[in-house]
């Protein structure tokens, strides 16, 4: 599964992992993404979503309805 927000479309950051004597490699710092299943009653229906926990708490804010609207006008899969 990609790691990507449907909602906030939080994407993989990446960098480097130091060691103490200052060796660099290369890391990957993923968003924390879980699987949501939530019940629109505009469409009638369950959704599942990949979310991150901040796209979760924008949820719990403006409300499902209103999420699932924008994300049908930007053509998001769900």
């Amino acid at each position: 599964m990609a790691a990507v927000c449907q909602v906030t479309g939080a994407t993989p950051g990446f960098g480097h992992s130091i060691s103490h004597s200052h060796r660099r490699t290369k890391r990957r710092f993923d968003p924390n993404i879980q699987k949501k299943t939530y019940y629109v009653p505009t469409l009638g229906r369950k959704v599942t979503l990949t979310l991150s926990v901040k796209g979760i708490k924008t949820i719990d804010a403006r409300g499902i309805d209103s999420v699932m609207r924008d994300l049908i006008a930007r053509g998001v899969k769900f």
